[in-house]
C-alpha cells in the first residue's frame, strides 16, 4: 500500500475507493500526449479512470490502457 491506496505493478497503477465510484490510476511517465489524454486528472506522474457502477466498466479498454502503461510507462517510485 503507498498513498493510503493499493498500488499494483511495482506503482504502476492503483485502486481507490471513493463515496460514490472507484478510481483506477495510471503511472503515466514514458507515455505520449495522446495516451496520457485518455486518462482524467491531472497529475504529473499518475491519472486515472472513473468507474461509477460495475455496469459501466469496458473491459477492453480497461485491459488496453493497463498492457499500453504496463510496458510503456516509466514508474522510478512514484
Amino acid at each position: 500500500m503507498t498513498w493510503g491506496v493499493v498500488t499494483f505493478a511495482s506503482g504502476k497503477f492503483y485502486i481507490a475507493a471513493m463515496k460514490n465510484r472507484v478510481h483506477i490510476g495510471f503511472a503515466i511517465t514514458g507515455l505520449s500526449e495522446d495516451e496520457i489524454s485518455m486518462f482524467e486528472g491531472s497529475g504529473k506522474t499518475m491519472r486515472h479512470i472513473k468507474i461509477p457502477t460495475l455496469e459501466s466498466i469496458d473491459e477492453k479498454r480497461l485491459a488496453k490502457m493497463m498492457e499500453m502503461v504496463d510496458k510503456k510507462a516509466i514508474c522510478k517510485p512514484c
